[in-house]
């Protein structure tokens, strides 16, 4: 660790390569304008790093995307205000009043961007490669070999396995965290003076995280790349910023040094963003999951709920068993030749066995690809399973006929890790949360109305988005929608794939507490998917964690993080940033390991999973 406080400088010790003033953005929705950002002014020198930090729906990405002129296409206007970004030929350039063609010129050359959706912002129809070379061929003039060579070195920038495949691979082949590396390989590929970073690490391991931030952090000191990072992750804040703009309901609230936001934070709001960020050690010794603390936004005032601290359990081993699953394997096959035969299989989720006992929750962490997905997605059968045993409140899951799967379906939801591709574009939200609801039967007319719009409630969404689409709300706003929807069956098993990995902290630990409220008073299981550890921590009665389809370790909450026996299992721990720009990670301790492939012959016979047992109920795989 290094004290690298004095090597941060004032953001007006340099001239600014970006100079916002006075924005204001308004959108038109059936309810009325809404303004998305009022009133905002902040600079970007070049090599600095201005990190953005609030809620979701304070209007972070509307500001990212107003200095793309990205946000007219999302039904926004930039209303008032000055967007001035220096260009390397041709001086300044006001982009709240740039021509289209000049804009085009600008976008992907001169400024990239990371989206906060890497479903979204990928074209399914075509593969990665075509993608990537895009932008090259058309700002930089390469020829296709040479942007083939190119995309390829970007990959292996962002540490993607297996390269060369991925760029014949479509987006839905890759998980959320391999699409994030190529949204961020795209963002990167013309060397832009300006990257614009929203959330780019959401979706990441904290061991890939710590790769990607390093590689952001170099393309700032090597090549003076000016970066505005928009995040919630208030570590990587810690990490990464230079300076921190707090943004609260659309206003600018607080603008500093890194240090000084963190060591001293005026805003009541700030302080409340602050109090909320879970920190890995702070259960340390403590036997059953936690609240998160809370500070009222506008006075700053404690506000934990304390109702249900005592009736969450310590140890659940004297519930039933809800969910147990033996030696489950899940396979997807690799096809290839004129004739698409079977050349090989990847070995997503291999071997795996856990119990899950009724209101617990055990959360599976690892690093993106590791088959986190693919285990959850197994249990529901979204997708088939190769062999093994799923067995939910005694029933077989995996031997149901349509109809039976059908009824265990209402029995177990699921949480999915990217909102807007899990939401219907073209429906209302009223309609989206009533119509599992619906489909069961089980409420209709006045009944109906009053039950999503509890659930609205709930998950702290005021009643007046009922009417609205899932464009016309933030990443965090789309994803507490896929958590109400979640809950409309009252089922006895969530499955929460990344489910608040898209929420900022204060927002975060509502809906954790939510969640920990709904398991004291109702009894819900969570299988809790994660790769944030210090929210697993936080949550957890037991932890899995997975490495290339199986568990590598596997026990008590306490057990693993304060006793890790697998190296990968350290290795995660040791990855987690610290919250305290005071204590960052040299950029030379990042250990870069080559990742392996799960891919396999198709008579590849793997060896059955074995475990030492190194304390009570604490399991780790041999070999």
């Amino acid at each position: 660790m290094l004290d690298l406080t004095d090597s941060v400088a004032p953001g007006d010790a340099r001239p600014p390569l970006v100079a916002i003033r006075n924005l204001r953005v308004e959108f038109e929705t059936n309810d009325g304008t809404v303004l998305g950002v009022e009133d905002v002014s902040f600079d970007i020198a070049p090599g600095e790093c201005v990190c953005v930090v609030g809620e979701s729906g304070s209007g972070k990405s509307v500001s990212s995307l107003s200095l793309m002129r990205l946000v007219e296409f999302g039904g926004g206007e930039i209303a008032g205000g000055s967007l001035m970004f220096q260009r390397e030929k041709g001086g300044a350039v006001d982009l709240a009043n740039a021509e289209p063609d000049l804009m085009r010129q600008i976008r992907g050359n001169e400024i990239g961007m990371i989206f906060q959706e890497p479903m979204t912002s990928l074209n399914p129809v075509f593969t990665i490669g075509r993608q990537l070379t895009e932008g090259l061929r058309v700002h930089k003039g390469m020829t296709r070999a040479e942007a083939d060579a190119r995309a390829l070195e970007l990959l292996r920038m962002v540490r993607m396995s297996e390269p060369e495949r991925r760029l014949k691979q479509y987006p839905h082949e890759l998980s959320g965290g391999m699409r994030q590396r190529v949204v961020i390989a795209m963002a990167m590929a013309c060397e832009p003076r300006l990257l614009i970073c929203d959330e780019p690490t959401t979706a990441l391991d904290v061991t890939i995280q710590a790769e990607i931030l390093a590689l952001i952090d170099r393309l700032k000191r090597d090549k003076g790349t000016a970066v505005m990072f928009i995040t919630h992750d208030m570590a990587v804040v810690a990490q990464m910023a230079d300076r921190v703009v707090v943004m609260y309901r659309g206003k600018k609230v607080e603008e500093g040094l890194a240090t000084e936001i963190f060591e001293a934070p005026q805003h009541p709001y700030t302080k409340a963003l602050l109090a909320a960020v879970p920190r890995l050690g702070e259960m340390t010794g403590k036997l059953a999951p936690e609240p998160m603390r809370l500070l009222d936004r506008q006075s700053g005032g404690d506000m934990t709920p304390m109702k249900h601290d005592a009736a969450m359990r310590a140890d659940g081993s004297d519930a039933p068993v809800l969910l147990d699953v033996k030696h489950l394997t899940t396979r997807f096959p690799v096809r290839g030749g004129l004739l698409r035969r079977l050349v090989a299989n990847v070995h997503a989720v291999e071997d795996v066995s856990f119990q899950i006992r009724q209101g617990e929750t055990l959360s599976l962490v690892g690093e993106s690809g590791c088959g986190k997905s693919s285990c959850g997605r197994s249990i529901l059968r979204l997708v088939e399973p190769t062999s093994g045993s799923v067995w939910l409140d005694g029933q077989d899951v995996l031997a149901l006929d349509d109809r039976g799967l059908r009824r265990a379906r209402r029995e177990m939801q699921m949480v999915f890790q990217d909102p807007y591709a899990s939401l219907n574009p073209q429906m209302r939200l009223f309609e989206q949360v009533a119509e599992p609801i619906r489909n069961y039967g089980l409420a209709s007319g006045s009944e109906l109305q009053d039950r999503v719009a509890q659930l609205f409630d709930r998950v702290e969404l005021p009643r007046s988005f009922l009417r609205r689409f899932p464009h016309e709300l933030s990443g965090g706003q789309r994803q507490r929608i896929a958590i109400a929807r979640a809950l409309a069956l009252n089922p006895k098993l969530i499955i929460a794939d990344e489910a608040v990995s898209a929420l900022d902290v204060s927002v975060q630990a509502q809906v954790l507490n939510l969640m920990m409220e709904l398991q004291a008073d109702l009894g819900l299981s969570f299988l809790f998917i994660s790769h944030d550890m210090a929210v697993v921590e936080r949550v957890s009665h037991n932890v899995g964690v997975m490495y290339l389809g199986r568990i590598v370790e596997m026990g008590p909450r306490a057990a693993v993080f304060e006793n890790p026996s697998h190296p990968y299992t350290k290795a995660l721990l040791s990855a987690v940033p610290i919250a305290d720009p005071r204590r960052r990670v040299l950029r030379g301790e990042v250990q870069y390991q080559p990742i392996p492939s799960p891919i396999f012959p198709v008579d590849h016979a793997p060896a059955a999973s074995s475990y030492d047992e190194v304390e009570p109920g604490h399991f780790v795989l041999k070999g």
